[in-house]
């Protein structure tokens, strides 16, 4: 996808800015089966983008260690611009009704699921690791993605994610 700019002149000074700094996200939506991220503003799609997943992706997640990536809806809490991964973002993995079902089954539900970009320091094969799923539960897109993602989705934002 090639890149948009818009050419802004303030104060006496020129910069180029990204257009999608003025795009706004409210919505992210996942779709677990189609490996696809969605970047959803106003009701209409602003950003698609390939995904990979936990290692055994399909169904949701149920307990630390099981490779699921979650299903339902979540928030986008916080981030962590120096994570093992090129840029992190934290999704709100587990609800207060997933403790609960994980408690009453005797397991720890498991924790720290993040969108995240690829992991630091693996140079030239990292776009290998997208055309499998890979992940401990969380879900992976590439560096450039996580970029224009970072720069777009605000900390609150609702994820929405789909089996």
């Amino acid at each position: 996808m090639r890149s948009r700019h818009f050419f802004v002149i303030c104060a006496g000074f020129a910069a180029v800015v990204p257009a999608f700094a003025s795009e706004r996200v409210d919505l992210v939506r996942v779709d677990k089966s189609e490996r696809r991220l969605e970047l959803v503003g106003d009701g209409k799609i602003l950003r698609t983008y390939g995904i990979a997943l936990g290692g055994d992706p399909v169904g949701q997640k149920h307990r630390e260690g099981d490779q699921r990536t979650p299903e339902g809806r979540y928030l986008l809490d916080w981030r962590n611009p120096d994570s093992i991964a090129h840029k992190s973002i934290h999704i709100s993995y587990p609800n207060t009704e997933e403790m609960a079902a994980a408690k009453a089954a005797g397991v720890d539900p498991g924790g720290m699921i993040m969108l995240h970009g690829q992991p630091n320091g693996y140079g030239w094969w990292i776009w290998l690791l997208q055309l499998v799923d890979w992940t401990d539960g969380c879900i992976a897109v590439t560096d450039s993605d996580m970029n224009e993602i970072w720069a777009m989705v605000a900390d609150g934002t609702p994820i929405e994610i789909g089996p």
